[in-house]
């Protein structure tokens, strides 16, 4: 996806939600997604925590979710409401963007 609707900041998060259809080309998105969904890895782990929130945050992302394995937590941003929330992977974490959708990580099979 193209970030900030130029070829210059180009990011690929693990799971997006655009809302806006117009963003959408043949290039992929153009443009901040309503919400994103990164699952860190040992090699994404910087980039997710720091440089990835920060790009998000600044280009208009709505929602930013950093589901973390080893930590064993679901860090939810909402940048509308100004809030973090963190979650353990036992919880119902739902959208801050939607009324009435939420993912419920306890039934996930995570050994």
């Amino acid at each position: 996806m193209f970030l900030n609707a130029d070829d210059k900041t180009y990011l690929e998060p693990d799971i997006s939600v655009i809302c806006d259809k117009s963003k959408l080309t043949d290039k992929g998105c153009c443009g901040a997604p309503d919400w994103v969904i990164e699952i860190v890895s040992a090699g994404s782990r910087a980039a997710d925590y720091y440089k990835k929130l920060m790009k998000y945050g600044s280009a208009g992302v709505r929602e930013y979710w950093i589901a973390d394995y080893e930590k064993k937590h679901i860090l939810v941003y909402n940048f509308e409401q100004d809030t973090v929330e963190e979650y353990s992977f036992s919880d119902r974490v739902k959208a801050g963007i939607y009324e009435d959708f939420e993912i419920d990580f306890s039934g996930l099979n995570i050994e």
